[in-house]
């Protein structure tokens, strides 16, 4: 049976009483704030984590996955210092196997995270959604730290892969790589590599590893593919699929917008029934909802009162596939 999750941040907060009022149990979390009365520890470090995962079990949650990463651009581009970053990432998968936080979400995106050229677009009945149009920023310059090759990527991966897994592997700390967003290469001159399906195939065959796998991003996923459910069936067959979020778009990898939970162009129905079918036990939550009247566009895509929306459609789904 899935585990519906939400992302909360680390300090209680009125979304903490509306994801437990819509019935949610699992936390994704990000990393510790730094508390400057509790010493000068870095938030991969033990006790701000330990700290962390008591609160989010005080508010009656269970700490599942951390989707936040420690520095990481130096690791990813193959620059002078990528070994101490690469140092941080085994620090925070060896305190967090001591903590029993079993996945580690994180990317292999150069100089820019997920990327946007509208957080405001209309959507129904007033609401907004967030959206992206290549045409507008392929003329955009190059990023500060110049081109980076898909090449180069893949061997700085490669390198990072090598020793980071063993780690995990002794700390029982699932890594789940999450694509690329939006799935597209090259944008600013830097490469993009987690942006096809084949291209996941590479990533888990370099380095096979039992704590090598992924974050099935659907509204990523779905724009490399028109069959939505067998990549899940592909990934899952492996015990592959560490991690999902749960949404949805429509349009191209060049073109697209974010979408209400049961209005994109995916067959939300048939996916779930895809994870029933491999018998996917692990967290999924949803992810860029719209911002809806009376919520705040300020974070764009994780309006409060949407996810409440999306956790409802979530459920539906999962009570209509799984029985209650």
């Amino acid at each position: 049976m899935i585990k519906i999750a939400e992302f909360l941040g680390p300090t209680p907060s009125p979304l903490w009483r509306l994801a437990k009022q819509a019935g949610i149990d699992w936390a994704v979390g990000g990393l510790p704030f730094n508390d400057p009365h509790n010493g000068a520890d870095a938030p991969w470090d033990y006790e701000p984590l330990r700290r962390m995962k008591q609160g989010y079990e005080s508010g009656g949650f269970q700490l599942a996955v951390i989707e936040a990463r420690p520095p990481l651009n130096r690791a990813k581009r193959g620059l002078p210092g990528r070994d101490e970053e690469i140092a941080t990432v085994c620090t925070l998968i060896e305190n967090m196997g001591r903590l029993g936080i079993p996945v580690w979400c994180y990317e292999w995106m150069t100089d820019f995270n997920w990327l946007r050229t509208d957080t405001a677009r209309p959507s129904r009945g007033g609401s907004v959604v967030t959206s992206f149009d290549y045409a507008l920023v392929k003329n955009s310059p190059p990023t500060e730290l110049g081109p980076i090759s898909e090449d180069d990527l893949w061997r700085n991966l490669d390198y990072f892969l090598r020793r980071v897994l063993p780690v995990a592997e002794q700390w029982n700390v699932k890594l789940a790589m999450h694509p690329d967003d939006p799935p597209l290469s090259p944008i600013r001159g830097v490469g993009r590599i987690m942006r096809s399906v084949e291209n996941f195939q590479r990533l888990l065959d370099l380095v096979p590893s039992p704590a090598n796998g992924l974050t099935l991003c659907q509204g990523n996923f779905t724009l490399m593919t028109s069959d939505l459910p067998e990549v899940i069936r592909h990934f899952g067959r492996q015990g592959k699929i560490f991690f999902v979020h749960f949404r949805d778009v429509r349009g191209t990898p060049e073109k697209f917008e974010e979408t209400w939970h049961d209005a994109g162009q995916t067959d939300m129905l048939a996916c779930m029934q895809a994870y029933r079918d491999i018998g996917f036990d692990g967290v999924l939550r949803p992810d860029h909802v719209p911002t809806v009247e009376g919520d705040s566009n300020e974070n764009a895509g994780y309006s409060s009162f949407g996810r409440l929306y999306a956790i409802g459609y979530i459920r539906g789904l999962q009570q209509a596939v799984y029985g209650r």
